[in-house]
């Protein structure tokens, strides 16, 4: 099975611990922002929209592109101080100090242990002139200091403009001015089977060239980002090469590297860039107001498989599927309802949940925006006015059946196998169940039925069967029964979020 690794900072313990366990640790915080004052804060991307000239024959020499665009990529080193309070329970790093003797002797307080600082290594790309350089969030989070080696061989202090841990984009900045800004190519000109050029600072060793091809698009490799949109490239890149550049043959940036997927932890031909228009447009708001703002409507959608599609009756690709519209959020005001699909945002294509979540997500909080959808299978058009993504926690998701009375699915309907129960106090409570969520809870689901194949679990709350809702236990025996077919469209809560499945009978168990 494949591991995820990042080709990021390096450390003494980090190798110790293998490069394959360097799995993104995105979400952690101990950074606090630097933000310049928003009127004081200005960026200037140098951008070329134009697209690749294929026409071009490859060139026998990359160094002409190299020369020009090395000295936009960094070298970035940082220091982080560690806590010196000595842990106790499981892997305590002082044993006995949790004894209640040794409380007693300090008083009631552990001792503080001063601990060696780690250091790490990555890459940034020089932005702007100014002093503006982008990198990887995951190579400058929890840093106590950054340093910025140039390609001139000044090393200058940085400090930490703004960190976004959904892009795993961060932008730094040196009191430096006349530096040699990279320029920004359009990446969604871009097109599989380009040249590429990867430039960073691979194990803190120099830097470093390597070249390949554009090996796909829009990868999202589940790395535990909100907004995962990859260029995936066979260019070698490996630990510190993080926050280094990607560009295309012109010279200009098309994607900051990211990471690696490999099964050893050293590059095995599969390297993750965050698009540069993606970049650009992070590195913007970070720099204007210290933080990410994005666009909100206030759904939850799904991609629609082949399975929805045809319960839905639509073609497959057709858009994003509508799970569910929160209530008071502008997707409600504008009339947005659950089992809509979003074909288009602002009259761009909409393909699958993850275009709509950049599409909206690209487009200033206050903006009006007109959105196409299909609604049975008729075509419309509303306007919604979008709002700031509010920043809410994830719902816990389902560890265990609190119900004790359950009702079986029955042998006669399409969702054989599945025993439900009604939804009380103690289960809502238990669940963390939103207040205004009605339905029937699954209690059992047998490994071997169609349900289970179509990723029913116990705990999840069954809210709709065929587009029909359901108020409780009772009502989902009885609308199974009356199913025709032998294909049955299931609205969930699930794991902390609203989905739709199809329960296929067609669909036979794979055989032992």
């Amino acid at each position: 099975m494949n591991s995820v690794s990042q080709p990021s900072r390096s450390s003494p313990a980090a190798r110790r611990l293998r490069l394959a366990a360097l799995a993104l640790l995105l979400g952690g915080a101990g950074l606090a922002y630097a933000a310049t004052p928003a009127s004081a804060s200005k960026i200037e991307i140098k951008r070329d929209a134009a697209a690749v000239d294929r026409s071009k024959a490859e060139p026998s020499s990359y160094a002409p592109v190299v020369k020009r665009v090395a000295p936009s990529v960094v070298k970035i080193t940082t220091e982080t101080r560690a806590s010196r309070v000595a842990r106790t329970g499981p892997g305590q790093e002082f044993p006995g100090f949790d004894n209640p003797m040794f409380r007693e002797f300090f008083g009631g307080r552990m001792p503080e242990m001063p601990r060696t600082p780690q250091g790490g290594l990555g890459s940034g790309v020089i932005i702007s002139a100014d002093g503006y350089i982008a990198t990887n969030n995951h190579v400058v989070q929890g840093a106590d200091r950054v340093t910025v080696a140039l390609d001139d061989g000044r090393e200058l202090s940085a400090k930490v403009v703004g960190r976004d841990p959904q892009t795993d984009i961060a932008v730094i900045k040196v009191e430096a001015t006349g530096l040699p800004a990279i320029t920004f190519a359009d990446s969604g000109k871009t097109e599989v089977g380009d040249r590429a050029i990867a430039i960073g600072n691979p194990f803190g060793i120099g830097e470093t060239v390597t070249t390949g091809i554009i090996s796909a698009k829009g990868r999202r490799p589940g790395l535990g980002l909100a907004y995962e949109d990859f260029i995936q490239t066979d260019a070698a890149i490996n630990p510190g090469n993080s926050g280094g550049a990607l560009i295309d043959l012109d010279g200009r940036l098309i994607g900051i590297n990211t990471a690696i997927l490999s099964r050893s932890g050293g590059f095995q031909g599969v390297g993750l860039a965050v698009p540069s228009n993606l970049v650009a447009n992070v590195a913007d708001s970070l720099v204007k107001r210290g933080k990410v703002v994005r666009g909100f409507l206030g759904v939850t959608a799904q991609d629609i498989t082949p399975g929805l599609a045809e319960s839905l009756r639509v073609p497959a690709k057709a858009g994003a599927l509508v799970a569910d519209v929160q209530p008071g959020s502008p997707a409600e005001k504008a009339g947005l309802a659950s089992g809509d699909i979003i074909v288009a945002v602002d009259g761009q294509k909409v393909e699958d949940a993850n275009r709509l979540t950049f599409a909206v997500g690209a487009i200033a909080p206050g903006t009006e925006v007109e959105l196409r959808i299909l609604r049975d299978g008729k075509e419309s058009t509303l306007k919604a006015t979008t709002a700031e993504r509010p920043r809410s926690a994830r719902a816990g998701r389902f560890e265990e059946d609190p119900s004790d009375q359950t009702m079986p699915g029955g042998d006669e309907g399409v969702l054989t196998g599945v025993a439900v129960g009604d939804i009380d106090r103690d289960a809502r409570r238990a669940m963390n169940l939103p207040p205004r969520l009605n339905g029937a809870m699954v209690t059992e689901v047998d490994p071997e039925s169609a349900a289970a194949r179509a990723g029913l679990r116990s705990g999840d709350v069954i809210l709709e069967i065929n587009r029909r809702p359901v108020a409780d236990a009772e009502e989902v025996v009885r609308l199974s029964r009356e199913a025709e077919g032998r294909k049955t469209l299931l609205k969930l809560w699930s794991r902390g979020s609203t989905v739709f499945v199809v329960v296929d009978e067609t669909d036979e168990a794979p055989a032992n």
